[in-house]
């Protein structure tokens, strides 16, 4: 079976990590089709994205036995072809990426869901730097993700500490979106990437681009950037649709276009 599972519905594409005996940690075959998923995310035809994991897990991080055989990899390669690749593309496919954490997030795999633009978790769900455990440091964007998320101190303790932080505990101090009944949680991630996917998808990208940018700007660059957005957004086919709608009265038909 494919460890990546993929469903699409209503411009919805659903992309599952399967690898639940090994609590979907990532080996080379996953994060490379993982790539290949989100890369094929790109086209039109789909709006929005959820990423959520099989079983028990979200993801337990990456396969420690791929690390320490002779014949895997290698870490350099681990981190140039897998991890760093896949948080680029989840950062510039231009349409909302929801993590829907189901249960452990664990190094690799917790950082993977805070790289998402909106992350919901399960009520059992648990997040962990796991990294200083094995002698390791954060990767997958998690030194850039989690001190813009929660600040420097926070983010430094759980780095160093590899505390483990419950989902009541992450949406707290602002780490993730919302904390959902486990039984809820596919329901309700599923609900919002549809309801996302009828919106404006071009101003979605737009405010993505806006976000990305945000942290490495002064105002006046980022003023910059907004006006040059700005001036995109406006020429669509769906701001001429909002703008209409508003004037008569009614729901807006957003195309993504």
């Amino acid at each position: 079976m494919s460890s990546i599972l993929v469903e699409i519905k209503e411009q919805v594409a659903l992309l599952t990590l399967n690898r639940p005996e090994k609590f979907n940690a990532f080996n080379r075959e996953m994060a490379l089709r993982l790539q290949t998923e989100l890369d094929a995310c790109e086209t039109s035809a789909i709006r929005a994205l959820v990423i959520t994991g099989n079983g028990k897990a979200f993801c337990a991080g990456q396969d420690l036995g791929e690390v320490v055989d002779p014949q895997g990899p290698g870490m350099a390669r681990i981190l140039a072809e897998h991890y760093n690749p896949i948080v680029t593309r989840i950062r510039k496919l231009n349409k909302p990426v929801i993590a829907a954490v189901n249960g452990v997030a664990a190094g690799a795999g917790a950082n993977l869901a805070l790289c998402a633009d909106i992350t919901l978790a399960g009520s059992s769900a648990i997040f962990i730097q796991a990294f200083s455990k094995i002698g390791l440091v954060p990767d997958t964007g998690g030194s850039y993700f989690l001190p813009r998320l929660i600040g420097m101190q926070r983010a430094a303790a759980l780095m160093m500490t590899g505390e483990k932080v419950t989902a009541t505990e992450a949406a707290s101090m602002g780490m993730i979106w919302k904390v959902i009944p486990d039984t809820e949680l596919m329901q309700q991630a599923q609900g919002l990437a549809t309801q996302l996917a009828t919106m404006p998808t071009t101003a979605l990208g737009l405010i993505k681009q806006q976000l990305n940018a945000s942290f490495g700007h002064t105002v006046e660059t980022q003023l910059q950037l907004e006006d040059q957005l700005q001036q995109r957004a406006a020429a669509t086919a769906d701001f001429r649709e909002g703008v209409q709608a508003f004037l008569e009265k009614r729901t807006p038909h957003f195309t993504g276009q």
